[in-house]
């Protein structure tokens, strides 16, 4: 204890001796002198000095005492961040009477009262230390709005003072000036991550202001109408689609209400808009697959929506974990689920595929994390041996002869991750549907294969298990093509398995496992066009391609 006591003294000095350089660097704005300036800058060492005390303690006490909780832990944490963006705030200051030196005029500081930004960046640090003894979520949401009135008053200023250069003003003193108030506005990015930090220290997930902000409405119209401190928020992580993900709960308890135990999203409004839209429409469609909305929220280019949190396993976890008879049990109840959906869904109609567009578009990230991996055209022999890139044109040319006879409505992103079994039901459920949309069957049946093929585990106990629901799997697509009469379905599934495997090196950093994967995907794709000319209806899937 006497480690963390002496940690939040130094922690304390830290605070008193930014927020002393503070009135310091307000007193050299108003009145320049020397050794104004100096105060100023000697103040800046002792702080570095203290930042880096701070810094040591946290790491030493993170990684040296015992019995920490995560609670502890996280205070520790917020207190680093703190401690950085404190240090960055009093180089801000040095920066501003480094500035001054090169103004002519001081006279243009007080037209535009530097004083109002001062205030409000006193007033947010006189709270840090509270704030965090508090444990005041509130107050800490306080400190954050500083950032955003630094950032109105900066623009007011940003405005008058490019006014005053066109004007013909001094340009020397005008841009001087904008930089003095763009490093006041500066310190308010600082606050911003002081504040968030704070929240941090409460309530354990690193969650931005605006994301905050977006859960405590979402709580609201839920009906939830205790304090955000009693809400356990933890982040899911795992997502590539650039939204914020997390699941709420209230803390030591169960939830009594389904609202509370939630999963709460937030990003682009598109994106979120279409998912809360594909939700609406999977209700009315198959009633309990996808996740219900407690609640939806739109705010400028961003938007966010808390839904109920489905009960039970990923489908990677029952197919790696579950007993054998569960898992036969679970494989009955999702391939019935699937085929049912795709039956009740059926609208006929030829339907053109695009996989190989999708592919092209996916190319650069595969380049970038396999730059080796693209092959370059080549002869051997007589014979002519396309690129990558010609290569998938060439099936591009193929994939415009083949039409999917009718559409279904599909997942979108049908990965094993993104598919819910509750065993007490038993039930499946489908999460993350922003990308619903009506399609070939192919397209899901594709990403699920290839969603098991690609997992990095070659323990032949557990291989064996992966092999299994990928056969079974193939095996149901294949009953369900049979039903609609629709005879080449296992070229275009070629075509969505090649395109499958090669954008999924991109995600793959095992070397010889990326490359087995992208050379599939050009066996696939030489042997469509080997049966280019022939009937589709006669291409068969070289079925061991999808076992590894």
């Amino acid at each position: 204890m006497s480690g963390l006591e002496g940690l939040e003294e130094n922690f304390r000095f830290l605070v008193l001796e930014v927020t002393g350089q503070m009135a310091e660097t307000r007193a050299f704005v108003a009145a320049p002198t020397h050794e104004g300036y100096d105060r100023v800058v000697s103040r800046d060492d002792y702080v570095d000095n203290l930042k880096n005390i701070v810094e040591d303690a946290c790491y030493s006490r993170i990684h040296g005492a015992r019995g920490l909780s995560k609670r502890d832990i996280d205070r520790i944490r917020g207190l680093q961040i703190i401690s950085a963006n404190l240090e960055r705030i009093a180089d801000y200051c040095v920066n501003i009477a480094g500035q001054m030196c090169y103004l002519k005029d001081t006279a243009i500081l007080s037209r535009h009262h530097p004083g109002r930004m001062f205030d409000v960046i006193d007033e947010a640090l006189s709270h840090v230390l509270e704030v965090r003894s508090r444990a005041d979520v509130n107050g800490a949401l306080g400190i954050c709005r500083a950032e955003f009135d630094l950032d109105r008053l900066y623009k007011d200023v940003f405005d008058a003072v490019m006014e005053e250069m066109r004007q013909g003003r001094d340009v020397q003193t005008g841009v001087t000036a904008i930089f003095i108030f763009r490093y006041l506005e500066r310190i308010g990015d600082s606050l911003l991550n002081i504040g968030e930090a704070l929240i941090f220290s409460v309530i354990g997930e690193k969650i931005k202001i605006e994301q905050f902000q977006a859960l405590q409405q979402n709580l609201s119209t839920a009906g939830f109408e205790g304090d955000v401190q009693d809400i356990d928020f933890r982040s899911i992580w795992g997502t590539r689609s650039g939204c914020r993900i997390g699941r709420v709960s209230p803390k030591d308890a169960a939830p009594t209400d389904p609202a509370q135990g939630g999963v709460f999203k937030e990003g682009n409004v598109k994106k979120i808009r279409r998912e809360r839209e594909n939700l609406e429409l999977w209700a009315k469609v198959s009633p309990g697959t996808g996740p219900r909305i407690f609640s939806y929220h739109e705010e400028g280019d961003s938007a966010s929506m808390l839904v109920e949190f489905l009960p039970g396993c990923t489908w990677t976890e029952v197919v790696l974990t579950a007993d054998t008879e569960m898992l036969e049990d679970a494989i009955f109840v999702f391939e019935q689920t699937v085929g049912d959906i795709w039956r009740s869904t059926l609208e006929r109609g030829e339907a053109a595929t695009d996989v190989m567009a999708q592919l092209e578009q996916r190319m650069t990230a595969v380049r970038h994390v396999h730059p080796d991996f693209l092959r370059p055209a080549e002869r051997l022999g007589a014979a002519e041996i396309p690129s990558t890139e010609e290569l998938i044109a060439q099936c591009r040319t193929v994939e415009a002869t083949l039409h999917a006879p009718m559409t279904v409505l599909l997942h979108g992103d049908f990965n094993a991750n993104n598919i819910v079994f509750d065993q007490s039901a038993p039930r499946v459920h489908y999460v993350d549907l922003h990308r619903t949309h009506r399609g070939d069957f192919i397209q899901d049946v594709s990403v699920f294969l290839v969603s098991f093929f690609r997992m990095p585990i070659f323990e032949s106990n557990l291989r064996r298990r992966i092999n299994h629901m990928i056969a079974s799997f193939f095996e149901h697509s294949r009953a369900f093509a049979d039903d609609i009469g629709d005879a080449e379905w296992e070229a275009r599934l070629a075509l969505g398995l090649a395109r499958s495997m090669m954008t999924s090196t991109r995600f793959e950093l095992n070397y010889d496992f990326a490359r087995e994967m992208f050379l599939r995907a050009h066996y696939l794709m030489e042997g469509l066009l080997t049966h280019a000319g022939k009937p589709w209806t006669d291409y068969r899937l070289p079925r061991p391609i999808l076992f590894y």
